[in-house]
């Protein structure tokens, strides 16, 4: 079985960490047992808490889940947050793929992600291959590990399987000659590998609040393999807020924001081609990663694609206080 670990990591580009909870409660044979226990003291119905419930969204079977002593306690809790709740404590477990320092390499992190499932493309796998991770973290920071790290501005590097699942989503939307927008692009990791995916006759354009985190993205890109892109303009960097996209190279087949928004910014679905597709995380307290897709008619269809906990979609100077 892969290991996993109970250390709050987020998948978010602007981390925040969430209630450490204890999560042993809920293991298979935790579940099974305490629900066995309930059924023989009691003649309720109990409902049986599984992944496909939670997963697909349905309500619990009952409104008044008593099958786990953490949640007893809650049952005066509207049943949409009690569902959500137990969402996202599932989730958690999940957020980093593998622990320890023993990956080293940068082919060896992207095989990891592909024997645990995250990437399940070749072509995400090449290019994340191509791009080496080592270039885009501070100095002394473990690049290959499976977890977020700090940049500095009270901003990081989002973990490696969290790169991996945003160019899984948006890989059709990344072909070559299509335009992609990075919304609070970092350090530029994630805006160079877009660049390697829709190439010298697309554009990848990265947009970023913090002056400083720009200028650093720029000489990160510049020793990587998307120099050459950066340098011919398919690439390029900016300083500026990311809630308002950047027009100039609008519209876009690809839009990834990396930080959560309380609603979808208008300019970033406006700068939305049809046909194209946004991946957003949506939420205050619960947070869903949203993919919106863009119809040829001009209408939108969104779906959650997982439960995410990333710090708000606000200005640089309230990034900067931490807020």
């Amino acid at each position: 079985m892969p290991s996993t670990s109970h250390s709050p990591i987020a998948w978010g580009c602007r981390y925040r960490a969430p209630i450490q909870l204890s999560f042993s409660y809920l293991t298979p044979r935790a579940r099974y047992l305490h629900h066995r226990r309930t059924r023989e003291l009691s003649p309720t119905p109990v409902a049986v808490l599984n992944s496909s419930t939670i997963s697909s969204g349905r309500r619990l079977l009952n409104p008044h889940f008593m099958g786990n002593s953490l949640f007893s306690r809650m049952e005066i809790m509207r049943r949409t947050v009690l569902s959500r709740l137990i969402s996202m404590l599932f989730y958690v477990p999940k957020q980093r793929i593998w622990t320890g320092s023993g990956v080293d390499k940068n082919n060896e992190m992207v095989d990891q992600l592909q024997r645990y499932g995250v990437i399940k493309s070749n072509k995400i796998a090449e290019v994340m291959k191509s791009i080496d991770r080592a270039l885009f973290v501070p100095e002394g920071t473990p690049p290959y590990v499976d977890t977020p790290a700090q940049i500095g501005y009270n901003a990081t590097i989002s973990a490696p399987h969290m790169h991996a699942t945003c160019l899984e989503l948006l890989e059709n939307n990344l072909k070559p000659g299509m335009h992609a927008l990075d919304v609070g692009s970092g350090t530029g990791y994630l805006t160079a590998c877009f660049a390697v995916m829709v190439g010298p006759r697309g554009r990848a354009v990265g947009v970023e609040h913090i002056p400083e985190l720009v200028d650093s993205s720029i000489i990160n890109i510049q020793k990587s393999a998307a120099a050459q892109l950066l340098k011919e303009g398919f690439l390029s960097m900016h300083a500026g807020d990311g809630r308002l996209g950047w027009p100039q190279c609008a519209p876009y087949d690809a839009i990834h924001v990396g930080a959560a928004a309380s609603e979808i910014p208008e300019a970033l679905i406006e700068q939305l081609k049809p046909g194209g597709r946004l991946v957003i995380p949506v939420g205050n307290m619960f947070q869903d990663l949203k993919v919106v897709e863009k119809q040829m008619d001009g209408s939108l269809s969104v779906r959650s694609e997982t439960s995410v906990r990333y710090v708000p979609l606000t200005s640089r100077e309230a990034q900067l206080r931490g807020e």
